[in-house]
């Protein structure tokens, strides 16, 4: 009988950032791994670059790694995904992991949450349209017991950002720990107002992988019911003093 090729091959994880393992005593070791699911095109990287530069900066020395998860073969990107976080726990044992993704990677991100070893979900301008018609719309059970961040531009052209408030709404029924903020002006990439993204997505990680503590916004956010804390507005400058 022919075998058959497990679900996620062609998948790798990327070279680790961050907290680095080794005999030498000074290095950190791993407690926690983010795990970036990059989007449909390698030419549109999205944030997903400068963010895991700033994780890596912010959370190395507390023992953060990043991953990028390097997409093969045509198995779906949540399977993908799971294979990843099953990678990590072989690797570096019971450790919380983040899934950060990004277009298509944050649809994964938001479709593989249930796995066991993840804690949280940060997905940036995920790609939903496609996956929610109206008479199956995307489960949300898997979010359950996670913290979960949508981030969306309102000029998006290319992921309706209705569509993911409507899945935010949802999941917070679910989940009382989802939040979701709306980048206004900005589109897909999230460009115009990377670095306050960026910052955005450093404190949710370092908060929700580690102590549980978050910057106001972000704390308002999931403390706030629909749909003020599915609406919440991403400020201009934000990060400048996160916890000062």
């Amino acid at each position: 009988m022919a075998q058959h090729a497990p679900p996620a091959r062609g998948a790798r994880l990327g070279r680790a950032a961050g907290a680095r393992t080794g005999s030498d005593p000074t290095r950190s070791p791993v407690n926690g791994v983010v795990l970036l699911l990059p989007g449909a095109s390698r030419f549109s990287p999205g944030p997903l670059r400068p963010l895991a530069r700033a994780l890596a900066r912010a959370g190395g020395t507390d023992g953060l790694v990043t991953h990028a998860v390097v997409h093969g073969g045509e198995s779906p990107r949540e399977e993908q995904a799971r294979w990843a976080a099953d990678e990590v726990v072989r690797r570096y044992g019971d450790v919380p992991v983040c899934l950060a993704g990004y277009d298509a990677g944050g649809l994964a991100a938001l479709r593989a949450a249930g796995h066991e070893a993840v804690n949280s979900v940060l997905a940036l301008a995920p790609c939903l349209a496609e996956a929610m018609p109206a008479d199956s719309p995307e489960p949300v059970k898997q979010l359950s017991g996670r913290q979960v961040l949508i981030v969306h531009g309102t000029n998006d052209a290319r992921s309706d950002p209705e569509i993911s408030f409507r899945l935010a709404e949802r999941a917070k029924k679910a989940n009382r720990s989802t939040c979701r903020f709306e980048v206004h002006s900005d589109g897909h990439t999230l460009r115009e107002h990377q670095a306050e993204v960026v910052a955005l997505g450093v404190d949710f990680v370092l908060g929700a992988v580690f102590s549980g503590r978050y910057s106001r916004p972000v704390t308002d956010a999931l403390a706030a019911p629909p749909p003020l804390g599915l609406r919440m507005p991403l400020a201009s400058g934000f990060g400048r003093s996160l916890r000062g």
